[in-house]
């Protein structure tokens, strides 16, 4: 089985006149729910760490391991989710529905928490686990709807619409705190109100089963002597009979078991789990550019603009980059610009330095967010899709905790340019180790 680390594998099928040149319907209905929940989300986030540690008095370790603890609980949540979306039919969508609608909920709980360390807490953990709950079925219908030689550009229109969300998310927060004379319950309320709109999206214009147009053009070719039956995908009856012993819907564990053991998605699955474990997170990068530029208080909610105006424009050119060029290597240029961004902040502080950074950290986004999920879908099989995008986005997300935490624990016993110089560091080694781990394109 190949791993598509290429545009296009000598054996895949031939592609129908305009395919590559639009994306499908449901990519685009996916990115509009995402741009609406992510206006929602990064109000939140932007005003959350400034919240925490400067409102709130908590301190970088404390912050770094309540950051990580939630990204863990995300990660553990995704396993669940792609498992739920991959039983039965036409469950991606409601999956990722009530992923959706837990994370709207959650500012209700922000709201209601007032300033009580326990109830933000539980409204931060019912965040995470709605994201966690519906990424692994939304990418899935992503890779669903799309032909594999187009994955790259259609996770770079989806990923370009979900990062012009996170463009308008700060700035939505910014007006409300200067209109509510810094308000915080404020920015929750309309967050809550823009969150339950995406849920409404999802609902309309998203299909129940965006698998069925686009089961025949998956990288992993099946052995049959006729695959025309495929391409209309009948209901049940070109599936094989499930083993004795077998729950209804687990046709699929057969296929994914043996994803799992192939060599080339494994060293996908840890090269991604080494490069997550030495990113230190970005409310941290922005904690440090405050704190280097000495910026008021309302300012700080507009330092993520930088990063994901350049994120918005590089997007879908990465994506078609990595669909021409192979997604190995795009990939391992995003984290190399990572670790420029870290080697920047150890430098002076200055408005040409954030800028870089910002501008470096959208680069990190374009070249490696949509374009892994990419690399590593089409060895998937169809009906194990969700479940094995889970297993890679769990091992990413639960070394990002350990990577959270062991830098602010860094920061507060070393202070933070020795905590940073040690992040770069240990970036260095983990891309030089993917480097070498990740399959090329002549790995089966």
């Amino acid at each position: 089985m190949y791993l598509a680390t290429t545009g296009r594998r000598s054996d895949a099928p031939p592609r129908p006149v305009g395919v590559g040149r639009r994306v499908p319907g449901t990519v685009v209905a996916l990115g509009a729910v995402s741009l609406v929940t992510d206006v929602s989300s990064e109000m939140v986030t932007a005003v959350l760490p400034l919240y925490l540690v400067l409102g709130l008095g908590l301190s970088p370790l404390q912050f770094g391991f309540f950051d990580g603890l939630f990204n863990g609980a995300t990660a553990l949540v995704r396993l669940l989710g792609g498992r739920l979306a991959d039983r039965g039919g036409g469950r991606h969508r409601t999956v990722a529905g009530a992923g959706y609608l837990l994370s709207a909920l959650s500012r209700l709980g922000l709201l209601l928490a007032g300033g009580a360390a326990g109830g933000i807490a539980a409204a931060m953990a019912a965040d995470r686990l709605g994201k966690g709950v519906r990424t692994a079925p939304r990418d899935a219908m992503i890779t669903l709807s799309a032909p594999p030689e187009a994955l790259g550009r259609a996770f770079g229109v989806h990923r370009a619409m979900d990062t012009t969300g996170a463009l308008l998310g700060p700035l939505v927060a910014f007006v409300v705190l200067w209109a509510t004379a810094d308000a915080y319950d404020a920015v929750f309320v309309v967050s809550f109100a823009t969150g339950l709109l995406g849920v409404v999206v999802l609902g309309l214009f998203v299909p129940a089963d965006p698998g069925a147009p686009t089961a025949l053009v998956r990288p992993t070719r099946v052995p049959r002597p006729t695959p025309a039956p495929e391409a209309v995908r009948p209901p049940e009856a070109v599936r094989p009979p499930a083993p004795a012993g077998t729950a209804s819907g687990a046709p699929a564990d057969p296929a994914l078991r043996r994803v799992l053991a192939d060599p080339a998605f494994r060293r996908v699955v840890v090269a991604a789990a080494l490069l997550g474990a030495a990113t230190i997170g970005d409310s941290f990068l922005y904690l440090l550019l405050q704190r280097g530029l000495d910026l008021p208080a309302a300012l700080f909610p507009l330092l993520p603009l930088g990063s994901a105006a350049c994120y918005l424009l590089l997007a879908v050119p990465a994506g078609r980059l990595a669909d021409r060029s192979g997604r190995r290597i795009p990939f391992l240029l995003g984290h190399g610009a990572l670790l420029a961004a870290y080697l920047t902040l150890l430098a002076p502080a200055g408005p040409a330095v954030a800028v870089l950074v910002l501008v470096l950290l959208g680069v990190f986004y374009a070249a490696t967010d949509g374009v892994l999920m990419a690399l590593a879908a089409p060895a998937l099989p169809v009906r194990g899709r969700a479940s094995g995008l889970a297993v890679l986005q769990t091992g990413q997300a639960l070394a990002r905790l350990v990577g959270a935490a062991g830098f602010g624990a860094a920061w507060t016993w070393w202070g933070p340019r020795p905590a940073l110089a040690a992040a770069a560091l240990a970036l260095a080694a983990a891309l030089t180790a993917a480097w070498r781990i990740l399959p090329g394109r002549k790995d089966r």
